[in-house]
């Protein structure tokens, strides 16, 4: 498995497959895409994307600390799920938000999806809420320690 840094039109394919089949592929271009501190990276087998995660530099007013990082849009393509592309991806861009000094990322994380994120260290903030169209979500972050 491979992580590289990759651009933002680089995702549209995987979040649109993945996360958002049923709305237009507009529906995953995400405000924030392009702004510099935006971090988008992929997961390559044999030199195809199979997964993404990008992460948007975003405070969270219920997580200690004031140098936050929102994952957005992590998905990987349905035929390699299972592969550790998503916890390779998560470890990976741990190391560079340590190296930006951030105290933590968190996630709107799919009620589905909150045992996978916690196998991952991440805990819970608050209680389980709605995103139109999409489903139950729950606020999950991790605290990053960093030199």
């Amino acid at each position: 498995m491979n992580i590289l840094e990759i651009k933002p039109e680089d995702t549209y394919h995987i979040r649109h497959r993945v996360l958002r089949p049923n709305q237009p592929l507009d529906a995953c271009k995400y405000d924030g895409d392009f702004n510099i501190s935006t971090l988008h990276f992929g997961a390559y087998k044999n030199e195809m994307l199979i997964g993404i995660a990008t992460f948007f530099k975003s405070p969270n007013p219920d997580i200690p600390g004031s140098k936050h990082y929102q994952l957005r849009g992590m998905a990987c393509l349905p035929d390699f799920q299972g592969m550790g592309a998503g916890r390779s991806l998560i470890l990976h861009a741990e190391k560079v938000l340590k190296k930006r000094k951030a105290d933590a990322w968190w996630c709107n994380a799919r009620l589905s999806a909150s045992k996978y994120y916690q196998k991952l260290g991440l805990q819970s903030a608050g209680g389980i809420f709605d995103i139109p169209h999409i489903g139950e979500h729950i606020v999950m972050f991790k605290m990053l320690d960093f030199e």
